[in-house]
């Protein structure tokens, strides 16, 4: 079975000029210049435009190698800074304070920290003004705080959830140049304190359920949100990816499961240190709560009362991406990789078909569906699959040896503990697809 065989063919080749192949380097190329340009571009969002260049394969000139603090940008290119860390969403918010001083009720108001994947949405029928949704992965302690080190207090802990999430900002083009809309409507942070649905097959589950939230179904925040995807039906959909980071134990001795092993676990977090203030985040306190974050969420940029909501039928693990396709048929097909060393990569097919016509009607489409693993071998003499074969194995309990006798008492167990799930299916580990 081809992995991709839900996509249609493109006309790319026509549009682009480019083959496959090249699409693929060229598209290597500009990931290679994300991640080298990364901690440079990561606290502010900038704006880019270009009026010639030469490169048969991208449209521009390369540049050499620098070291020094500045963008280097090839000839005929031009940045400005569109937005950045702190700054108010609206007009007379509370200002950026740069010894570290503000307030977590300041931060939730202002552009988040380090951002990761984006998405723009353009106005219908509008070329010039547009949203755009950013993430806002982690946040540097060093200029966090006043003192410069981890959490003292429940309120530094709430300031460093506020200063991750989701950014949602308008930005207009007036003479040829993007500029951030201060004050509109459609400004708003989705932060680490913000209140967000469960939903799909393991909303409510037992696992979910928590003392502050005994029906298992409102989560309070998203956080270490890493890249994205944008739906067909104009909605953005943000990944939790390193949450196991954010956890710690009061015990020392505690001893875990292995479903909490599994995705990381342990009692002294990852230089995060929310623990000790924020009992949410004690897993001596509070074990459910790790279950109740790893998820992709999915928030409307259109709607600003919105609830943001968690789509359990994705699967939880730690998310990199969420790329959506269609199959043949009409239904959505979103592509999922789990960014750590040995994990896999999943596919989600919806029951339902696309309603192109009404977006509103997709609203949960993402909640009815079935989840995959892959599996690939490693390819034999047959000339028409010379470097091996890939299957996309079903994981849905009572099928594939998902079941009791594996562990699994009902689908929503496959969900929460879908890296095990995939294990018990012989998924094929990958290098943090």
């Amino acid at each position: 079975m081809n992995l991709l065989e839900e996509n249609q063919p493109t006309d790319l080749e026509k549009i682009v000029g480019l083959s496959r192949r090249g699409f693929i380097s060229a598209g290597a190329l500009c990931g290679a210049a994300m991640f080298l340009g990364g901690n440079l571009l990561s606290r502010s969002v900038l704006a880019a435009s270009v009026s010639a260049g030469s490169s048969q394969l991208l449209g521009f000139d390369s540049i050499a190698a620098a070291t020094s603090d500045s963008i280097t940008l090839p000839p005929g290119y031009k940045s400005s800074v569109l937005i950045s860390w702190g700054q108010a969403l609206q007009q007379n918010g509370p200002a950026f304070d740069p010894s570290g001083n503000g307030t977590a009720l300041a931060q939730e108001v202002q552009f988040g920290d380090n951002n990761d994947g984006m998405s723009l949405f353009a106005f219908p029928g509008d070329h010039d003004r547009a949203l755009m949704a950013i993430n806002n992965e982690y946040t540097n302690y060093r200029y966090l705080y006043p003192h410069g080190g981890m959490p003292q207090s429940a309120e530094d802990v709430r300031k460093a959830l506020a200063s991750e999430g989701v950014s949602v900002i308008e930005v207009q083009r007036k003479n040829g140049q993007w500029q951030f809309v201060q004050g509109s409507r459609y400004n708003r942070r989705i932060h680490g304190n913000s209140p967000l649905h469960l939903s799909g097959p393991a909303a409510g589950h037992d696992l979910l359920k928590t003392s502050a939230d005994p029906h298992g179904k409102k989560v309070l925040g998203t956080f270490q949100n890493c890249a994205n995807g944008k739906t067909p039906w104009g909605t953005y959909l943000t990944c939790e990816e390193n949450f196991t980071d954010c956890f710690g134990s009061s015990n020392p001795e505690q001893k875990f499961d292995a479903a909490q092993k599994r995705y990381g676990a342990v009692a002294t977090s990852k230089e995060i240190n929310w623990h000790p203030h924020d009992p949410r985040f004690d897993l001596a306190k509070t074990p459910n709560e790790l279950n109740r974050h790893g998820w992709v969420v999915e928030i409307d940029p259109f709607d600003p009362q919105s609830t943001p909501v968690k789509r359990t039928a994705l699967g939880r693990f730690k998310h990199e991406n969420a790329a959506l396709a269609e199959t043949r048929d009409g239904r959505a097909v979103v592509y999922m990789g789990d960014d750590e060393r040995g994990e896999f990569i999943y596919k989600f097919i919806s029951r339902d078909k696309i309603n192109h016509g009404n977006p509103k009607a997709n609203r949960d489409l993402l909640d009815h569906g079935t989840l995959y693993v892959a599996r690939f071998d490693a390819g034999d003499s047959n000339p028409d699959h010379p470097k091996g074969q890939g299957q996309w194995i079903e994981l849905t309990h009572g099928k594939n040896g998902i079941d009791a006798s594996s562990g699994f008492a009902d689908q929503a167990e496959v969900l929460i503990h879908a890296r095990l799930a995939a294990s018990v299916v012989n998924a094929t580990r990958m290098d943090r697809p």
